[in-house]
């Protein structure tokens, strides 16, 4: 209950914001905006602050801790558990996409991680050579069924989205298979806890990538959006791809060490301080979903 009322005051943010946006009079500036497709921006400048006092005063002091002091086995046990609970509404999205073999995946790694690696804290089929695991969602089924992606949204508490991944969001009230059976039984709560626990896990693990970004940017919404647009980007291509991506080792060892290391955009180099931002509907040289996640740039970032 708590996601649904929090998605829905972002959406009904985003509506009273969208009655606002004018694009500029000046032919030069008005193009510019056009291919920024950000009419929003004042609007979802002010959103980032707020996000940003948020992630500063509450969530990036709490995830420091957790990861201060919490063991690794436990973060990383933490981590594969909720990770596990998305496979199957991984596994319904990739069916939508047309991608049986990538939901085969996704199922198969669901019962085998629940059964044999204590209800999915070890991921046994990746370690065992198994496909890894792989993310996508309604907003990236949307885009294989040929949505645009409309114009940038920075949502509150929610960070980063598009149009349409926030139309995404909306139907993920109904489309979360483990979240409604937990309601059905009268569990409910469970929901609840596993959205603070992914909030805490997503936040610990980039807790330097983060950071390497606030350092190197000149303009951090502007860097922030453009990652965003990439990982997205990325995440449609791999879905158009049959998610075959999930087949291919990840830079294993020194990932599965370093959490954060493994959700940096990835080149050897720091990141750039000015990200140059590809243009709408152009395909980019995007990090793919083993490199960067969404909660990269997502500040609060509870899952579907």
């Amino acid at each position: 209950m708590t996601r649904r009322v929090l998605s829905l005051a972002a959406i009904m943010a985003v509506s009273m914001a969208s009655a606002c946006a004018t694009l500029p009079e000046d032919p030069e500036e008005r193009a510019e905006a056009l291919a920024i497709n950000d009419p929003l921006e004042p609007t979802n400048r002010g959103i980032y602050d707020f996000n940003m006092f948020l992630d500063e005063n509450l969530a990036e002091p709490v995830a420091q801790a957790y990861h201060d002091n919490a063991p690794e086995w436990f973060r990383r046990g933490l981590h594969n558990l909720l990770s596990n609970l998305q496979e199957p509404y991984t596994a319904g999205n990739d069916l939508l996409q047309g991608n049986p073999h990538a939901a085969a995946d996704a199922l198969g790694r669901f019962m085998i991680n629940s059964t044999f690696g204590m209800l999915g804290s070890q991921d046994v089929v990746a370690e065992t050579g198994g496909p890894k695991s792989h993310k996508t969602d309604l907003g990236v089924t949307f885009a294989v069924w040929g949505a645009e992606e409309g114009p940038y949204i920075m949502l509150p508490f929610f960070g980063p989205s598009n149009l349409r991944d926030t139309t995404g969001r909306a139907a993920d009230f109904f489309a979360e298979p483990t979240g409604a059976v937990f309601s059905s039984v009268g569990i409910g709560v469970i929901n609840n806890v596993t959205m603070g626990a992914d909030i805490l896990d997503t936040r610990a693990e980039h807790l330097d990538t983060l950071k390497e970004i606030k350092r190197t940017s000149i303009d951090e919404y502007a860097a922030i959006r453009s990652l965003y647009r990439q990982y997205r980007d990325a995440a449609v291509k791999n879905a158009l791809n049959g998610q075959k991506d999930s087949h291919t080792p990840r830079p294993a060892d020194a990932a599965a060490a370093s959490p954060a290391a493994a959700a940096s955009p990835a080149p050897a180099s720091p990141i750039p301080a000015a990200v140059a931002e590809p243009s709408p509907g152009q395909g980019s040289a995007a990090p793919k979903d083993t490199e960067t996640k969404p909660s990269a740039v997502e500040f609060v970032s509870p899952k579907p």
